[in-house]
């Protein structure tokens, strides 16, 4: 891809894009995703938060002595290009994924799921208890 293209794409807000067949671009490089250094919770997800499901995420990183700034969320098919990082926690909501390695695992079900089953959100809290002991 051109430098052109690629300025073209950050201008437009897109930040992080995947080709659908990379098998046609032999010589692509695959791009790096690089984590803020504060960032301590990368939210993996395939859904895109409303406003209400964006107050329950803030409440539960709340609870976990963590603020919005401190989470990133990507897509599952960005893992596989995550470059170095200082996580310490790897939320998978709603779907599955490899957890980077050394990292404290939640798995729940998607957040918008949560606001009306109770029982998801006890699941999620007695994983971030069960890190505390």
């Amino acid at each position: 891809m051109k430098q052109r293209d690629i300025q073209v794409l950050q201008e437009m807000g897109l930040t992080y894009w995947q080709i659908r067949k990379p098998e046609c671009f032999p010589a692509l490089e695959v791009p790096v995703v690089n984590l803020p250094d504060d960032c301590k919770l990368l939210f993996i997800t395939e859904e895109t938060l409303t406003d209400q499901d964006a107050w329950l995420f803030g409440r539960i990183l709340k609870s976990m002595k963590l603020s919005p700034e401190h989470a990133l969320m990507l897509p599952p098919s960005a893992l596989e290009q995550l470059g170095q990082h200082q996580l310490v926690w790897c939320w998978i909501a709603g779907c599955t994924a490899a957890a980077p390695v050394g990292v404290q695992v939640l798995q729940s079900a998607a957040i918008s799921t949560m606001h009306t089953h109770p029982a998801a959100k006890k699941a999620l809290w007695q994983q971030i208890c069960s890190y505390d002991n």
